[in-house]
């Protein structure tokens, strides 16, 4: 008998990002974005030991993503995964002697999970997602990206949960408070990705495989949760998919554990 793979997303914004995925063998944390308080008492409230952890992944350098890193990798003294661009754009300390730099682009196996790395088109030194595959089963995290290019779309094939970005409403960011600078930055290829764009990817490319999308990282200047997920469910809808199940994550607020 298969055990369950359980994936709980910690937080997904621009406030913070981190997230956990267990096979029951191994347990891993990607990113770390919030505080070692917040971070391990958003996993214990879940029933989750921080210190069954056994690794660390990094997407990328920016604070959203590693703010709690050097607190969270001291305290665990446990390998942490990341590029080695990523590695160099960061202030490390004592937490550096647990990197292990790795390409974009590696297949890693860390315990009993394979994890696969691709390269993201973000405005960032070399961020990456992950896929993640054990007992038959396969997770993505797909988040901080400008546009939807064919590699990203050929590693998420066959996922059966997916956690994709939803950053912002395209008329809302025109409208919105951003500076024009800052605008121009998150529409850019290597901005964030817009809730149209997520449709047409529902429309075209998401797995009949995908049993459970979790929109995340949504602006909480330019992009409504309801609006987010209405978007993704007319895709949902006129694609057909009705054993595919839709989630929006608030902006600061913690995801119910997913088994699948």
């Amino acid at each position: 008998m298969l055990f369950p793979v359980r994936f709980l997303i910690l937080a997904s914004s621009s406030a913070g990002n981190s997230a956990y995925i267990s096979d029951g063998s191994t347990h891993l944390l990607v990113d770390c974005g919030l505080s070692r308080k917040e971070t391990f008492a958003r996993l214990e409230a879940n029933g989750v030991n921080p210190h069954c952890l056994d690794a660390i992944l990094v997407t990328h350098e920016h604070c959203d993503h590693v703010s709690g890193l050097p607190a969270i990798a001291k305290f665990l003294k446990k390998p942490v995964y990341l590029t080695q661009p990523t590695a160099a754009a960061l202030e490390t300390g004592k937490e550096a002697a647990y990197f292990q730099p790795f390409q974009a682009g590696a297949k890693l196996r860390i315990g009993s999970i394979d994890v696969q790395s691709f390269s993201l088109p973000h405005d960032a030194e070399d961020p990456v997602g992950y896929t993640f595959q054990s007992n038959d089963r396969k997770v993505g995290i797909c988040t901080d990206l400008g546009y939807m290019p064919d590699s990203i779309r050929f590693h998420l094939q066959d996922c059966d949960m997916l956690l994709l970005e939803s950053n912002h409403d395209l008329e809302m960011l025109k409208v919105g408070p951003y500076p024009w600078s800052l605008k121009q930055r998150v529409m850019s290829r290597r901005g964030h990705l817009s809730n149209d764009v997520v449709s047409q990817y529902i429309l075209d490319d998401i797995s009949p495989r995908t049993r459970k999308l979790v929109l995340g990282h949504l602006s909480e200047q330019n992009n409504f949760p309801a609006l987010a997920h209405m978007v993704a469910a007319q895709a949902i809808d006129r694609r057909g998919l009705s054993n595919l199940d839709l989630s929006v994550l608030e902006p600061r607020q913690l995801h119910p554990f997913i088994e699948i």
